[in-house]
């Protein structure tokens, strides 16, 4: 037994009276204790569900997030691509309920000259939802056999990167089994979507669903004074897929500035309020196909939807209208289609 570690458990897990917050500090070595297991695995899931009730605050998400950027992968900053890297967080559990779209968005976005930089896992608890690894594999795509060298090769001539964790951070997935056996979701979850695998300047997009998640991510940020632009979407199941059946709030933070807000909806680009549900993995891909062809869908959509907004801030687009437009001239004239190949050809090569 680890009797510093016990010491971080005492301290969170002793009630609303007597319990007390980390500090960044602590949080950081509470994290490298966990990720080395030099924790005992009791005290690793008591920590964790202990600090699942307590509610993580700002300064342990920044000192965790410390520990991640000290053992964590990250891939390297390629000098012939001329835009910072969009880096998305989303949920590792996947989804259960809608289709997931960011690896067509992923497609679209690097055909227009903005690298993307994903990660994740396998199906994983407690909702064990579709994955976006799975996605890319029915493309043929398989980032889980590529060490993160092949990783970066493909990154530099694609612009497009995939950090897998069982194979890529390890020490992080070996934590996986707790959250089937706490049953919920520990506040590492949180973590997965502000972490940021990457050495250089980033615009980091991720996912929420419950407004405190997103305020205790910014003064994550705050703390450790990352130069990175942050943008928060409360979407789709928590990740950065834009609602149709709700306005989409997003919001845009840089270090020193104040945290502005962007309102879309849905019915003033002419979409209905359809949401494109999520299908078993031949139904999706078949619409996947029909998509990377330009042809008319609910699912295209959303994409245009997503994609359009995601080419209009990250500065390809001058407004969203033609963010939209931009992201249907690369499916219609092949243009996203190339780019698979071209992230096909790479990973074969």
């Amino acid at each position: 037994m680890s009797d510093r570690f016990r010491k971080f458990v005492q301290i969170i897990g002793s009630g609303p009276h007597t319990g007390k917050n980390l500090t960044r500090e602590e949080a950081a070595v509470a994290m490298e204790m966990m990720l080395l297991q030099t924790a005992t695995p009791a005290q690793i899931g008591a920590f964790l569900i202990a600090h699942r009730i307590k509610r993580p605050t700002g300064a342990e998400l920044a000192g965790m997030l410390d520990t991640y950027a000290k053992i964590g992968p990250q891939l390297q900053p390629v000098a012939s691509h001329s835009r910072s890297p969009v880096i998305f967080g989303i949920p590792y559990d996947g989804r259960s309920r809608t289709m997931p779209l960011a690896p067509l968005v992923s497609l679209i976005l690097t055909a227009a000259g903005i690298p993307v930089i994903l990660h994740g896992g396998d199906w994983m608890p407690t909702k064990y939802g579709t994955p976006l690894i799975d996605i890319w594999q029915e493309w043929g795509i398989d980032w889980t056999q590529m060490s993160l060298d092949r990783i970066q090769q493909t990154f530099a001539v694609t612009g497009l990167g995939f950090i897998y964790a069982p194979t890529h951070f390890p020490t992080a997935a070996g934590l996986t089994p707790y959250r089937d056996q706490i049953g919920k979701r520990p506040p590492i979850a949180t973590l997965e979507l502000l972490w940021c695998p990457y050495a250089g300047d980033a615009h980091l997009i991720f996912g929420y669903v419950h407004p405190p998640t997103e305020q205790m991510a910014l003064i994550a940020a705050t703390l450790r004074e990352t130069p990175h632009k942050i943008t928060t979407v409360k979407g789709l199941e928590g990740s950065t897929d834009l609602p149709r059946d709700r306005a989409v709030i997003v919001g845009v933070h840089q270090q020193g500035h104040e945290l502005e807000r962007i309102f879309l909806h849905h019915y003033e680009h002419g979409l209905s309020n359809v949401n494109p549900p999520l299908l078993a993995n031949p139904d999706m891909m078949a619409e996947f196909a029909l998509v990377l062809e330009g042809k008319p869908s609910e699912v295209l959509n959303s994409v245009l939807w997503n994609a359009g907004f995601y080419l209009w801030h990250c500065g390809a687009a001058s407004d969203m209208a033609a963010g939209m437009k931009l992201a249907q001239d690369l499916l219609t004239s092949g243009a996203a289609i190339a780019q698979l190949e071209r992230i096909q050809q790479s990973i074969s090569s």
